[in-house]
């Protein structure tokens, strides 16, 4: 039995009209920002079968030249925030002092940090398989002064 009314139905029809065009616009017109009603592009394209594969991590050397990689569980700082703001590493490198930081709070007693970098790893790709090759390459260093 359908206790739905007139205006119940009108209402919802405009709604998933207004939706439906939200997603037809943002198809043709939008960004990532724009999701859900933009497309999405990290799943909506393919990466190029002979392109090298972006691999992104954070590293410093302690007082005593030890290179120490920077993880989540060493400094609170999860990948995906370094890798969301690497312009602004790349741009304002000195923002690099603020992993060291938070590397001293989360390592209590591990030496400190004297210099971090941001480095990318560049894996070699062909025909959508690995090479085996691979280059690193820093975009964004600081060390204390």
């Amino acid at each position: 039995m359908d206790d739905m009314t007139v205006r119940g139905r009108w209402i919802r029809v405009v709604a998933t009209s207004l939706c439906g065009v939200l997603l037809l616009v943002g198809t043709l017109f939008g960004a990532d920002d724009d999701f859900p009603f933009g497309p999405f592009r990290m799943y909506a394209t393919g990466p190029d079968p002979n392109g090298d594969a972006k691999d992104s991590r954070v590293e410093g050397t302690d007082i005593t030249g030890r290179t120490v990689p920077i993880t989540e569980g060493n400094s609170g700082i999860r990948r995906a925030e370094i890798e969301g703001q690497e312009a602004a590493y790349v741009a304002t490198p000195s923002r690099l002092s603020e992993v060291a930081a938070a590397y001293a709070e989360h390592s209590p007693g591990a030496a400190p940090l004297q210099s971090v970098r941001l480095v990318v790893r560049w894996v070699g790709i062909r025909h959508a398989r690995p090479t085996g090759t691979y280059r690193d390459e820093v975009i964004a260093r600081w060390t204390r002064p």
